[in-house]
């Protein structure tokens, strides 16, 4: 009865959330693509001659963006995927040139396929002319993928010089009055320990302390990752140091484990795959499980190694072939140690999803469709050699630093279902009638990649970290562990008027480094990962 009281209050949270911050998460305003350049994540995909900076002729501002296109080119414009439903129409202005006559056409992306094509009349000459195509006639309407948009010659001829500026999407106007009901009853799912968690880290030097301990407490927090992130495939937790260097790191395993233990959390741990070695790993499950006994069940190969910024000594780094070969050694030799834990191995959503080499491609026996991908040929790797890992490892942060934008934070979460469906689906084709046993996790999420700025410690990431997580327990992930703790505060970064928000600086962390914490100490995330727990 527990586990279906409280998923009704976190189900009744997600809806406050979006009551109290109805400007962003409905979308209330319309969302501009382009206004004297890219602004909000936009970015420039353009196969056709694009100049983004065109100084004449200009609709408004002071620029625009002239295109010069040959057979089929396009100016594409592309965006990380997020929900249409807040959205009517696509509108922009275009210019004909000195010539006009142009004949093109539009579509928008869902997941990176075109949709319906809608054909725009010639275009005039020394004119500008506004342009007004709803998402519905774009078969966009309401999804959660929408991920660009492109207008494309459509008659493969080259074309004269046309204009295009003022590029936006209209939101559609809020309701005059939402009613909410939540039925305690019904038990969507059960939830598990590992939805309520958070990273640790090396770097943070008091994490022991009655501080952390008091936080985790207060927070409702259950599992804990360490040691943090990239770090991962480049630490030797017996020496506590990364690299070449002498130091050591401000937490130790054993300092972790101290913290975790009296706090009774579950616990995973990332082993050293960049430059480290299977019985390395299996020396550290033997000593955090056998000598300490300490009952760490879940234990993960490698960090992001699909990623050029990770360390990855092997001869072919970054290699879903090699990292398969050599996951099926560290399985077998942890496993060897303590046969009752979990192993995890790195995954990307998508078949063609870094496909860092094309000498292993692997051919999805449903489809009949061959794909480079890291995911395709890890698992086709892995069945070859008769292993399937425990769980997969996924990790999802919404946004690229510098295109952080509230309204699309906040609605970025409907696409958890999307990323469980295609993971499952991967690994019922890849690993066959094995794959029905492998368990879904993210062990990092966050609001942002890389350079966290204001948006990370200002209420809407605090409304985000609450949706993300709830989305998620909506599917079948059973762990999202929260990137992270503490981390450390940056005013390098995007602090634009913009995003909501007083602070100037951002911060991965829940909470700063303070020890004792006041209450200025925490973060909104903080906060509403307090909520989560009633």
């Amino acid at each position: 009865m527990k586990t279906r009281i409280r998923l009704s209050i976190i189900c009744f949270l997600g809806c406050c959330c979006v009551l109290i911050f109805g400007p962003f998460a409905a979308a209330q305003t319309d969302q501009q693509i382009y206004a004297d350049s890219l602004v909000n994540g936009w970015q420039n995909w353009s196969w056709a001659t694009v100049n983004l900076s065109a100084t004449s002729p200009v609709h408004s501002g002071t620029r625009s963006a002239s295109v010069n296109a040959d057979a089929w080119e396009a100016i594409y414009l592309h965006h990380d995927a997020f929900d249409s439903s807040g959205y009517s129409d696509l509108v922009f202005w275009i210019h004909g040139g000195s010539t006009g006559g142009q004949l093109l056409q539009v579509q928008a992306l869902l997941g990176g396929t075109a949709q319906t094509a809608v054909l725009v009349a010639p275009l005039p000459a020394n004119t500008w002319q506004k342009i007004t195509i709803s998402l519905a006639s774009l078969g966009v309407a309401n999804k959660p993928n929408l991920d660009g948009v492109w207008i494309q010659d459509r008659t493969g001829t080259t074309k004269p010089a046309f204009y295009v500026d003022d590029i936006s999407l209209t939101a559609l106007p809020p309701p005059s009055a939402v009613n909410v009901t939540v039925d305690a009853s019904q038990t969507i799912r059960i939830i598990d320990p590992r939805h309520f968690a958070v990273n640790a880290t090396v770097w943070d030097a008091v994490f022991d302390t009655p501080t952390t301990i008091s936080l985790l407490t207060e927070m409702g927090n259950q599992t804990l990752r360490f040691p943090g992130g990239s770090l991962s495939d480049d630490y030797h937790w017996q020496s506590n140091t990364s690299g070449n260097n002498q130091w050591q790191w401000a937490t130790s395993f054993d300092k972790f484990a101290h913290v975790a233990t009296n706090t009774a959390m579950a616990m995973f741990i990332t082993v050293n795959y960049g430059s480290g070695t299977p019985s390395e790993a299996a020396g550290w499950v033997n000593y955090a499980n056998v000598t300490k006994g300490c009952g760490i069940k879940f234990w993960e190969v490698g960090n992001e190694n699909y990623g050029s910024w990770e360390t990855d000594n092997n001869t072919r780094a970054h290699d879903p072939y090699t990292y398969a070969n050599r996951f099926r050694d560290y399985f077998n030799q942890m496993k060897a140690v303590d046969p009752t834990i979990k192993i995890g191995a790195v995954v990307v959503t998508g078949e063609d999803t870094y496909a860092n080499y094309t000498d292993h491609p692997a051919t999805n026996p449903r489809t009949s469709q061959t794909h480079n991908g890291w995911t395709p040929v890890l698992l086709t790797t892995l069945k070859n050699l008769g292993v399937a890992p425990d769980f997969v490892i996924y990790h999802r942060y919404a946004q690229a630093p510098g295109a952080e934008n509230d309204a699309g934070l906040l609605g970025s979460s409907s696409s958890w279902g999307n990323d469980a469906a295609d993971l499952r689906q991967q690994l019922n084709d890849y690993l066959g009638t094995a794959g029905s046993g492998v368990e879904l996790v993210c062990t990092e999420n966050n609001s942002v990649y890389s350079n966290p700025g204001k948006q990370t410690t200002s209420l809407v990431n605090g409304l985000f970290f609450a949706d993300s997580v709830c989305s998620a327990m909506k599917t079948e992930f059973n762990a999202v562990v929260w990137w992270d703790l503490r981390n450390g505060q940056d005013t390098a970064n995007n602090n634009s008027s913009a995003l909501y928000g007083w602070r100037l600086y951002g911060d991965y962390g829940i909470v700063d480094s303070a020890t004792p914490a006041v209450p200025a100490d925490r973060y909104p995330t903080f906060y509403l990962a307090k909520l989560l727990q009633y």
